[in-house]
């Protein structure tokens, strides 16, 4: 059935949007949410912005700011509000409450405890409700909650620095820095989006890399470590391990070593010994899932980009393309593995999108074949 929006709708619809993502780092293991109430009048009265650790939902802080005006108004929201009672009262029931005339909201929450609840029992109310404005921008938004739910697995996004010849190190296995700060910096935003950072032994051992969020942004939860290392070739000295009390890390392995083990988790790591260890991918994001953790940044190295690309596991690309050329034929590529045997079954990327980031320059895109937010 196609509803009728007007340009003010969009305008409000994509300040709602606006607001949600003020949460990010903020909300996981919930969705972003945002809302602008807008009185009969046309006047913005009351925003929102949903954290997590503040309970209180975007509807509700809206509404409060709105007070006696949001009645017979509008309330954008950037996600079907919810309608059962969970760490606070439904939102249908606040928007009910406050005599709101109108719901514009882009999409429906994946949850089930919500998916179309939230819609049904506002129309049922007699409230108009308008949805599908925006629908591409609010499911990108919300992409790693919505996939979370889908797959009951993580959004794993592989991000990779590489030269312009495809090298992501010279010969002689020297890294750094590949590409520039502005580059790093970017990088740093990005690890802030993400519940989890991924990487092999082999980057842990060869880089001693410390993998935290330094964008200096707020965040909710710690960016949790996870190590693929069947080996247990990680030592004990290593930065994520004897900082592994203050900052959680999860190394998976299929070793029988109990005593290496042993002083693994009497440093704090968490030691999650499955079959295959890293090299069963589904076992590792089903476990990274169960965990509550709906995303997870790859960012290396050659072989485990190779296994998740053979996986066809990767849900988002990002590479960071510096203008130098390494050349050589031992020096390592971004992408190991078996790869593709045909040009027709290589990934391609779609909603491809470029940037600059002073000489280097970023390509992020999704797998054609990749599974979508909604």
């Amino acid at each position: 059935m196609k509803q009728d929006f007007s340009e003010l709708d969009i305008k409000w619809t994509r300040r709602a949007l606006e607001l949600a993502s003020f949460g990010i780092g903020q909300v996981s293991p919930s969705p972003l949410v945002g809302c602008v109430i807008v009185a009969e009048n046309g006047d913005a009265v009351g925003e929102g912005t949903y954290i997590y650790d503040n309970v209180t939902h975007a509807e509700v802080i809206a509404l409060n700011q709105a007070g006696e005006r949001a009645r017979g108004g509008t309330a954008y929201v950037s996600l079907e509000p919810h309608a059962h009672q969970g760490r606070t009262k439904p939102c249908t029931e606040a928007l009910i409450n406050a005599g709101i005339k109108r719901v514009v909201a882009p999409i429906e929450d994946p949850n089930p405890l919500v998916s179309g609840n939230g819609f049904r029992i506002l129309r049922e109310n007699g409230i108009e409700v308008v949805n599908s404005i925006l629908k591409e921008e609010a499911a990108r938004l919300n992409e790693k909650f919505f996939h979370w739910h889908k797959t009951k697995r993580p959004f794993v996004h592989l991000k990779m620095a590489i030269s312009l010849d495809g090298r992501i190190a010279t010969r002689t296995g020297d890294s750094r820095w590949i590409t520039g700060e502005k580059s790093r910096e970017k990088s740093q935003e990005l690890r802030h989006e993400y519940d989890a950072i991924m990487v092999g032994a082999n980057t842990v051992v060869v880089d001693n890399p410390s993998l935290t969020d330094r964008s200096g942004k707020k965040r909710r939860r710690k960016l949790a470590r996870v190590v693929l290392d069947n080996s247990l070739k990680v030592s004990l000295n290593a930065q994520i391990v004897y900082t592994a009390r203050d900052t959680p890390t999860i190394l998976f392995t299929d070793s029988s070593d109990t005593e290496k083990i042993k002083e693994l988790k009497a440093e704090g790591v968490e030691v999650v010994q499955i079959a295959e260890g890293g090299r069963n991918l589904q076992g590792v994001l089903y476990e990274l899932g169960k965990r509550d953790l709906q995303s997870v940044l790859v960012e290396g190295g050659t072989m485990l980009a190779g296994a998740f690309n053979d996986a066809k596991l990767i849900d988002k690309v990002s590479f960071f393309i510096a203008p130098i050329v390494i050349g050589g034929k031992d020096a390592p590529t971004a992408i190991g593995g078996q790869g593709s045997q045909l040009l027709s079954t290589a990934i391609r990327l779609r909603d491809v999108e470029t940037s600059k980031h002073d000489e280097d320059i970023e390509v992020t895109g999704y797998p054609v074949s990749g599974s979508t937010a909604f």
